[in-house]
């Protein structure tokens, strides 16, 4: 299941970028979507994040059941999310942005785990002052205007974190596994990510691979000192596919359990979403609202709906050829 070639994962300095970074950094996106980024003085809040991910599922079903995410309640701890119908090889917790207070009435976080949500918190706006350097580097390549910056762009209040545990073997205890949908072939089915764009954290176990644009998967090897980012579904409407959504996926663990921090960097909750005129004199999507999408396309985390999940490809218009 695992493969070296195709396209390489470039590395990007977020200090200070050369000419050759850059346009490898567009390849890449044109390609596959996916890039590392080094030089972003993080590694302090990194480090802090990841020992408070390893001591919150080590914490046991009594800190974790009272976070078990429902359907009504989206935040919190989770262990049975289906991904293309298939169940996923992992639990995990997600919150909103901790300085907002409205969002952070519907985090949920732990009674009984000190320090634990203050690492979190920071953890937020550290990564999302990293997105925001980030973007700005990805304006420089498309060389857009401010108003298509604005456009492409993140708002931290809509903005989440994961906390992603990958064990060996099946998540779920196995008392508790009669009547759940069968798990999946990979640990995380394939898929790209509705936002813009996804800044991840992955331990040093491996597993994770992208899939270039003739099919190809491609591994993402954990590198020291690095951040990974990958483009979502937004950048891939508002570049009018000149960029592409990062297809990936990760691949069963067999020895070793994987940890994995990904923000999801989104767009806000009402934005449009379309593309950008400066770079689509004919444009290929039709307008469509981000909430809207989201709704659609996370609607069957819970349960098989017997139906594929929304795709940006829904809004492609009529005479465009796929």
């Amino acid at each position: 299941m695992s493969t070296s070639t195709g396209v390489p994962v470039p590395i990007i300095d977020l200090s200070d970028p050369s000419t050759a970074q850059l346009d490898a950094l567009d390849h890449a996106c044109r390609t596959h979507g996916f890039f590392l980024i080094s030089g972003h003085q993080a590694d302090d809040i990194i480090d802090r994040t990841w020992r408070q991910t390893e001591r919150f599922f080590e914490a046991g079903p009594l800190v974790l059941e009272p976070l078990r995410r429902t359907r009504e309640q989206p935040m919190g701890f989770f262990d049975r999310e289906l991904t293309k119908r298939k169940r996923d090889h992992k639990a995990v917790f997600d919150f909103l942005d901790p300085h907002d207070p409205v969002r952070d009435q519907i985090n949920r976080w732990p009674d009984n785990l000190d320090g634990f949500r203050d690492v979190m918190a920071e953890f937020h706006s550290t990564f999302t002052d990293l997105s925001r350097k980030t973007l700005a580097i990805l304006h420089q390549v498309l060389a857009i205007g401010s108003d298509s910056q604005a456009q492409l762009s993140i708002d931290p209040a809509n903005s989440t974190v994961r906390l992603n545990h990958y064990p060996v073997g099946d998540p779920v205890p196995e008392d508790e596994r009669e009547g759940l949908v069968e798990l999946g072939e990979t640990a995380l089915g394939y898929h790209t990510d509705p936002g813009t764009i996804t800044l991840l954290l992955q331990d040093d176990t491996g597993g994770l691979q992208t899939q270039d644009r003739d099919g190809t998967w491609i591994d993402v090897p954990p590198t020291p000192g690095t951040v990974v980012v990958n483009l979502a579904d937004a950048v891939q409407v508002q570049t009018n596919d000149r960029w592409r959504a990062a297809v990936h996926r990760v691949v069963p663990m067999t020895t070793d359990r994987r940890f994995s921090i990904p923000y999801f960097g989104n767009p806000a909750r009402n934005a449009h979403i379309a593309p950008l005129p400066e770079l689509s004199p004919v444009p290929r999507y039709d307008s469509f609202n981000w909430s809207d999408f989201m709704r659609a396309r996370t609607q069957d985390n819970f349960e098989d709906l017997g139906t594929a999940d929304a795709q940006i490809s829904d809004y492609l218009k009529a005479d465009v050829d796929i």
